[in-house]
Order: C-alpha cells, then sequence, then structure tokens
C-alpha cells in the first residue's frame, strides 16, 4: 500500500501536507527538517496512547537532530482542561522551550486538541505537529486548526485556531483500537459523505462492509477521502464564519447528549444520533424528504452505528444545546440536510426544537 499526500492549502503564504498509510510514523520526523528550524521538540501525549508509539515518536525526533522531549497527560476528556493546560505550559518552561520550539499531538482527539491548544497559547504560539492515533482523530480533529479545552458548562467552550505544520496518520495504528473507536471514526466519516455530496455518498454506500470489517485500503481511501472534503471546506472558511459550520452537522444535539450522559456516550455514537435527529428535524423545518432520513438510518445502520436506546430528558437535552456554541443571538441553529451534498445552516424555532426533543425521549421510553 502506497502512502497517500494531501496538500491543505489556506493561502498563498499557508499550506500544510497530510500523509496517510502505513509505517509513516517512522519516516515524518526526518520530513520535519525542510518544514521547521526548530531544535527542541515536546511530544504530548497520554497515558493510553504514551506505551504504545511515544517511544518510536521520540526516536525518530532523536535521530531527526531534535533535542526530544515528551509529557503525558491522563487518557480521558477530563484532560482537556485550563488545569491541564497550564501543568503543560509549566512544564514547557521548565523545559526551556521557546518560540522555535515545536509540539508534537500524539493520541487521538483529546491530546491533538490539548496539544494544538497549549502550542497556539505557550508563548504566544509555537509550531505544532499533529500524529493522529484514532479514525476519529484522523479524519476530523487533526486537520482545521481547531483547538480546545472544556469547560464545565459544555465542550471546546475555550479554544483557538491553530494550524498544524505537518499530519501524519499511520494505518498501524487503528491495530490497536477498540471497537468503540472504530466507532466515532465511522460516524465522522458518514458525517462527511453525507454533506460533501453524492459520489462519496455512493462509494460509501458500496463500500460499508469492507469498512466495518477494517479492510485497511477500503479505511485509507475513507480517510483521504474525509480529509480531502474536510481540507477543501477548511480552506474555504479557516475560522468557521460560514461554510465551514457544515462540518457541525449532528454535532449540536451529539453535544448535548454527550454532556447529558456524563460522555457515557462515545462522540460517534451521539454524532450518529445526532444525524438522525437532525435529518427528522428537516422534514418539518425545511421541508426535507423523510425518504432521506431513511435512507441515513439505512447507511449509519450498516456501519454498525445503531441508534441509542437510553432516553434522556428533553428538558435537559434543550437546555444543554443553548450552551453550544452555534447558538447566535439567542436562536439555536443547526446544520441540516435534505439530500447528500444539499445543507443549510439555519435558525430553528425553539418551541419545534423542544417538541422533536420530546418525541425522541418518548421513542426511547
Amino acid at each position: 500500500m502506497s502512502t497517500q499526500r494531501l496538500k491543505v492549502i489556506l493561502n498563498a503564504d499557508s499550506d500544510y501536507d497530510i500523509r496517510v498509510g502505513v509505517g509513516v510514523l517512522d519516516t515524518f520526523a526526518s520530513r520535519l527538517r525542510d518544514e521547521t528550524d526548530a531544535e527542541k521538540a515536546v511530544v504530548i501525549t497520554d497515558s493510553n496512547v504514551g506505551p504504545l508509539y511515544l517511544e518510536r515518536v521520540r526516536e525518530g525526533l532523536t535521530q531527526a537532530g531534535f533535542e526530544a522531549f515528551d509529557l503525558t497527560v491522563p487518557a480521558g476528556e477530563e484532560s482537556k482542561s485550563i488545569a491541564v493546560a497550564s501543568e503543560l505550559w509549566e512544564a514547557l518552561a521548565l523545559l526551556g522551550l521557546g518560540r522555535d520550539g515545536l509540539i508534537v499531538g500524539l493520541g487521538g482527539g483529546v491530546a491533538g486538541d490539548l496539544a494544538g491548544f497549549v502550542a497556539s497559547t505557550y508563548m504566544r504560539g509555537v509550531d505544532c505537529v499533529q500524529v493522529p492515533t484514532t479514525l476519529l482523530a484522523m479524519v476530523d480533529s487533526s486537520i482545521g486548526g481547531k483547538t480546545g479545552v472544556n469547560l464545565v458548562a459544555g465542550k471546546n467552550l475555550v479554544g483557538t485556531f491553530k494550524q498544524p505544520i505537518h499530519v501524519l496518520a499511520d494505518l498501524e495504528t487503528l491495530r490497536t483500537l477498540p471497537t468503540e473507536e472504530w466507532d466515532n471514526g465511522f460516524a465522522e466519516i458518514a458525517k462527511s459523505a453525507l454533506i460533501d455530496g453524492p459520489e462519496f455518498y455512493q462509494w460509501l454506500e458500496g463500500n460499508a462492509e469492507a469498512l466495518l470489517a477494517h479492510d485497511e485500503e477500503i479505511t485509507q481511501q475513507a480517510i483521504v477521502r474525509a480529509l480531502t472534503f474536510k481540507a477543501r471546506v477548511v480552506a474555504s472558511d479557516v475560522t468557521e464564519k460560514g461554510q465551514r459550520e457544515c462540518l457541525n452537522y449532528g454535532h449540536t444535539f451529539a453535544h448535548a447528549l454527550e454532556a447529558a450522559s456524563g460522555f457515557r456516550i462515545s462522540h460517534g455514537r451521539a454524532v450518529a444520533e445526532g444525524m438522525r435527529f437532525a435529518a427528522r428535524l428537516a422534514v418539518e423545518a425545511v421541508g426535507a424528504p423523510a425518504a432521506f432520513a431513511d435512507a441515513q438510518d439505512a447507511l449509519l445502520n450498516r456501519l454498525g452505528l445503531q441508534p441509542i436506546t437510553e432516553a434522556f430528558s428533553a428538558d435537559e437535552l434543550y437546555g444543554r444545546m443553548f450552551s453550544d456554541k452555534k447558538v447566535r443571538k439567542g436562536a439555536l441553529r443547526f446544520v441540516l440536510a435534505q439530500a447528500p451534498g444539499q445543507w443549510e445552516s439555519v435558525a430553528v424555532d425553539p418551541d419545534l426544537v423542544k417538541i422533536y426533543l420530546i418525541l425522541w425521549e418518548q421513542a426511547k421510553m
């Protein structure tokens, strides 16, 4: 299998490479010498990923001439906090990392978001490389430059835009993933296909079973397709002022559901449920055909993303939605689709949202 290379071009003076393949974890550090003059590199990872891949990454950085260090945070969403970020800032200062230093985010979305946030704020910004090790991070959070930490009030309410200088996705790291982490990635791939358009959507329909079986070549193709879609969207709307809102499809409901469950429900399961909710809401809100919601359900089912069975309070979900970043002037905005590639971001009548939340809750009881 050959390594696939993509380039994210943000403007005439800003771009970065993405490489997707097997074994790229062992070769990326030498390429960084063409992209940075940094002498020190600090790898930020978590307690799950570090024992698996940290030694390889540090060895590669050392062989490429970097003075390499590492900082490990506890695995889990709780590490995406200002408190943990503060500990990392202090540690970087003690290590003597300067403005010309380099931070490498090694891990899933938590490690990547945290590393990016720390890189964007320490000394007002140092270079960052993203090394995602989960399918979700490979197809979503590792590119586009959105970083963030959580507050008690909700996910990612504090953050920055910090573009990496390089992204690499080594398919070998997917071989150690539990089923839940595959589900997270499948949901984001499905979201990308539905928003991108008929060609990606039809490809995913034709390859859903192979992807579910973790076929490595199909997985690589799915990652490249999802990244190509997101790179195009990000390049057209770097700071999420317009078109980039499409990437939030299913997420307004998903973030509320995750929080209501105390994050027991995984991101992928929550996003899939959010897509189902949005498709049904779209029938009345924007006149979407009911057949679209049924077809989307079928695709999610084929990817192993069955509807959740646990009920949560409509009142609680409603309240949590209004702490979401997508609320504008007191109006709750949803990305709603009528067909693959046909979407819009609209302010939905709060009463209508409440009705559909009650219907959703009743269906789970």
